[in-house]
C-alpha cells in the first residue's frame, strides 16, 4: 500500500510519494458485554482516502464501560452488529489469493471490487478467468443475473501499455450487460499538473485506494492490491465477513456511489462519464466534489439511519434464540479531496482518549503520520508500540531514479519521530 506526503515534505525528504487514496484500516475486535442485545466486540473498518491511519486498541476495564465509550461512533458513521463467529482472518497471501479465486467462482448474484490497480501478470490473468468463468455460467444457468463491478484507480490502472484496462476489455466485450469498469480520477489532478506530471508520478496526487473484495454476501476487507507480489509473497492484512448480508450491501452501494463519481471504461478502451455526472478534471473541481461528496454521504447516512432503526426495532428475546451478534462493526470513510473526513475525527478522539492505562498498538507500511497525529502521539500518557515495514519491503525498493530514495526517506521521517 501506499501513503500520501505533503508536496512540502516531499521535498524536505527527498521524494515521497504523496498518494491520497481510499484504503482499509482494521482495529481488532476488543471489548465484550455482559448485554446480549447491543453485541460484545468492536471491529472498525476503514476504507481511506488519505495515509494509512493508527489502530488502536485498549485493555478493557470493563464491559459495560466499553461498551457505552465506543458506542459514541454509531452517532458519526453506520453501525453494524455481526456474529463474531463469522469474522475470519486469512493469514498469507496465497489464502487470500485462493479465497478470492474460489469465491468469484461460486459467486451468484454479485462480485464488488474495489482496488487501487490489476496487475497484468498470469496469476491476475487467473483472476480474470475466474470472473470469465463465473458470468459464462451466470449465462447459461440463469439467464445472467450475475453481476460484476471493478472499480480502481484511473491513473495506476491506465500505467503503461499493458495495464489494468486492458486485462479487463475482453470481459466487457463478452459480457456488456454484467460487467462494469469503473475508473476514479481524482479531481485534484487537472489543468497544467496534469499535463506536466508524467505517468506514475502523477499518482502521487491522489488516487483510489479503497480494498474491497465482495463476492454475494460475503466479503474481503485488505490493504493488498490485485498484483502478484501481494498473492504470493506480500504479507497485508485480510478480514474476511462471510454472510453477513447488511455490511455486504453497504460495501456494495459504498463502492457503487464512488464508480457513479468515476470514469467508465467502455469495449473500446475509452472513457466517459455517466449521464448528469460532473466531469473530475474536465469540469468544474468544486461542482465534482461537492456532487461526488452528496452522493457518498447519501450512502452512509442512509445506513446510518437504517441501521439506528434496525437497532430500536430490534427484539432481545428474539435475538437471544438466534446466532448470537456480538461484534460491532463501523466503517469509517475519510475522503479529503471531496470534504469526507469521518475516520479523521474518530481516530483523533480514539487517539485523545487514549489515558495512562492504556496501550495503543499502532501499525502502517509507510512510517507517514499526519501533524495532528504526530502532536498526539507525543503528547499521549499511552503507552505506544510501532510497527512498521522494513525499506526492503516497500514496492520503490531498488527503483532507478528519484523514486528509489522512497523508501529511505520514510525511514528517514522514521528517525525524526524517534529523535523526537
Amino acid at each position: 500500500m501506499a501513503a500520501p506526503m505533503t508536496w512540502r515534505r516531499l521535498v524536505y525528504s527527498v521524494y515521497t510519494p504523496a498518494l491520497s487514496g481510499i484504503f482499509s484500516k482494521i482495529s481488532d475486535r476488543f471489548f465484550r458485554t455482559r448485554d446480549r442485545r447491543r453485541g460484545s466486540s468492536l471491529l472498525l473498518l476503514a476504507p481511506l482516502l488519505a495515509d494509512t491511519d493508527p489502530l488502536v486498541s485498549r485493555r478493557p476495564s470493563s464491559a459495560e464501560g466499553l461498551h457505552s465509550r465506543f458506542h459514541w461512533i454509531a452517532d458519526h458513521v453506520p453501525a453494524f452488529r455481526v456474529p463474531g463467529g463469522r469474522i475470519h482472518i486469512l493469514h498469507s497471501p496465497n489464502e487470500f489469493y485462493q479465497a478470492m479465486k474460489a469465491r468469484i467462482k461460486t459467486a451468484r448474484s454479485r462480485v464488488v471490487i474495489a482496488s487501487l490497480y490489476l496487475g497484468t501478470g498470469p496469476l491476475e490473468q487467473e483472476l480474470v478467468d475466474c470472473m470469465d468463468e463465473a458470468l459464462t455460467r451466470s449465462q447459461e444457468e440463469s439467464a445472467g443475473d450475475l453481476k460484476v463491478s471493478v472499480l480502481l484507480d484511473y491513473t495506476r490502472g491506465s500505467r503503461g501499455k499493458n495495464n489494468s484496462r486492458t486485462m479487463l476489455l475482453p470481459l466487457l466485450q463478452r459480457f456488456p450487460e454484467q460487467m462494469r469498469v469503473s475508473l476514479y480520477h481524482t479531481p485534484d489532478l487537472r489543468g497544467l499538473l496534469r499535463l506536466l506530471v508524467p505517468e506514475r508520478f502523477n499518482e502521487t496526487i491522489g488516487v483510489q485506494h479503497i480494498k474491497v473484495y465482495l463476492f454475494d454476501n460475503s466479503l474481503i476487507i485488505s490493504g493488498a492490491n490485485l498484483s502478484d507480489s501481494y498473492f504470493t509473497n506480500r504479507q497485508d492484512r485480510y478480514v474476511l465477513l462471510d454472510d453477513c448480508q447488511e455490511v455486504a450491501d453497504f460495501f456494495s452501494e459504498l463502492v457503487g456511489a464512488v464508480s457513479d463519481v468515476s470514469l467508465q471504461l467502455a469495449s473500446n478502451d475509452s472513457v466517459h462519464m455517466m449521464e448528469g455526472m460532473v466531469h473530475p478534471y474536465k469540469g468544474n473541481r468544486v461542482e465534482f466534489s461537492t456532487s461526488a461528496q452528496r452522493r457518498i454521504m447519501g450512502v452512509m447516512n442512509s445506513a446510518r439511519t437504517r441501521e439506528q432503526m434496525l437497532e430500536f426495532d430490534s427484539n432481545p428475546e428474539v435475538e437471544c434464540e438466534e446466532e448470537h451478534s456480538d461484534t460491532w462493526v463501523f466503517p469509517l470513510v475519510q475522503m479529503k479531496p471531496l470534504g469526507i473526513r469521518l475516520d479523521e475525527q474518530v481516530t483523533q478522539r480514539l487517539l485523545m482518549e487514549a489515558d495512562g492505562d492504556s496501550t495503543v498498538y499502532l501499525t502502517s507500511g509507510y512510517f507517514n503520520l499526519t501533524q495532528t497525529y504526530m502532536r498526539l502521539v507525543l503528547g499521549a500518557a499511552a503507552d505506544y508500540r510501532i510497527l512498521m515495514a522494513s525499506p526492503e519491503v516497500n514496492g520503490f525498493f531498488g527503483a532507478k531514479g528519484v523514486a528509489g530514495a522512497i523508501p529511505e526517506a520514510y525511514v528517514h521521517l522514521a528517525h525524526q519521530f524517534y529523535r523526537k
